[in-house]
């Protein structure tokens, strides 16, 4: 039995749905607890629209496009989170630009994620250590870290967590640059990016072929991640039982009875992709997909695409993991032999704290 730390995952994570107005809303949560949170990804599901991300600490006005390589922007009437609230956020009426978090009639998903409420802690430049501040929160496992590089092989930036992050996610503030995903398979063996399709590729650059320690998370001398004088923003994840999980599975091929892969708990959120080929990033949730059998309706991260509702890429999402169901064989969720990568968190632990299993939906 997967007992957790965390019986309310929604006190560290949730998804909210809302509809644009075109003026100042503010977006409540549904979740058991409140939700005041410290890294906002938006995404309008009607229309071909840039992924929003937004965090506290490098100021909840500042944007980035997960999907595009784009420098980060100040929100000037874009239509992006203004300000987050105990259990929410606000987003300003924007304009009728494509990044827009609140388009009239439009449909929007809002990922959202606590750290420490905007609180940051310094570090100094020491040794190879960069300097930098995180706020880290070692409930959940997540630390939003922001630091300069100095160039050289092997800097550190330590992370503030209990243990070693296996999902890391870097993006340089100040160039055009892609997004670095470090994850638990893909560290010591390549490179991928959020923002586009490319399988992984055998170059070490970002990570130096190192894993992240309980301390540190290690950088290469690539200009993406540890160029000299350049700021970046990190956001690290470590696993916490029955509450995220960081993992791949290898795909059978089926065309209707792909893998179960177990969780420790019921998802409320997959992000997944197939890393031996060109593939999408694709992402499914609870709250789009609020009745099984399949969980379809998926946006992809590296692409502006509206919401599209694709049961052959679909999940069975259950009490302690999911499956993966398929009506064609489709590569990029159970590609013969091909490894899938997968970022997961829950909506409840398969069993809580005191022992009470959770069901299926």
């Amino acid at each position: 039995m997967a007992y957790t730390t965390i019986d309310d995952p929604s006190v560290y994570f949730q998804t909210a749905l809302y509809t644009g107005d075109a003026s100042t809303q503010d977006v409540t949560n549904s979740g058991n607890s409140d939700l005041q949170p410290d890294w906002i990804w938006i995404k309008n599901r009607d229309a071909e629209s840039n992924h929003i991300a937004q965090d506290t600490s490098r100021g909840i006005n500042v944007c980035f496009f997960p999907d595009d390589p784009a420098v980060e922007q100040t929100n000037s009437n874009f239509g992006h989170v203004n300000s987050v609230a105990s259990d929410g956020f606000q987003v300003d009426e924007g304009n009728s630009g494509e990044a827009n978090a609140n388009k009239n009639t439009e449909k929007y998903v809002a990922w959202q994620w606590k750290a420490n409420g905007g609180s940051t802690t310094s570090f100094s430049a020491s040794s190879a250590q960069l300097a930098g501040t995180r706020q880290s929160n070692t409930t959940a496992g997540f630390s939003i870290i922001t630091y300069t590089g100095d160039g050289n092989n092997n800097a550190t930036i330590p992370h503030g967590l209990n243990s070693a992050p296996k999902f890391v996610i870097i993006k340089e503030r100040g160039n055009a640059t892609n997004w670095y995903v470090g994850h638990d398979g893909t560290f010591t063996t390549g490179e991928i990016f959020l923002n586009n399709t490319n399988a992984l590729a055998a170059a070490f650059g970002p990570f130096n072929k190192t894993a992240p320690t309980a301390s540190n998370i290690v950088l290469g001398t690539d200009g993406s991640v540890n160029g000299s004088s350049d700021t970046y923003v990190c956001y690290a994840f470590a696993e916490i039982q029955g509450y995220s999980k960081f993992g791949s599975y290898t795909g059978n091929g089926s065309s209707s009875e792909g893998p179960f892969v177990y969780l420790g708990f019921k998802p409320a959120w997959l992000l997944y992709r197939n890393v031996d080929r060109t593939e999408n990033w694709i992402i499914v949730d609870n709250k789009r997909n609020p009745i099984n059998r399949v969980a379809g309706a998926n946006l992809q991260a590296n692409e502006n695409a509206a919401e599209a509702n694709e049961t052959r890429w679909g999940f069975d999402f259950l009490s302690n993991g999911f499956k993966v169901r398929q009506t064609q064989a489709q590569n990029a969720n159970n590609g013969n032999g091909e490894k899938i990568i997968y970022m997961a968190f829950a909506e409840h632990p398969f069993v809580s704290s005191e022992g009470v299993p959770t069901t299926a939906r």
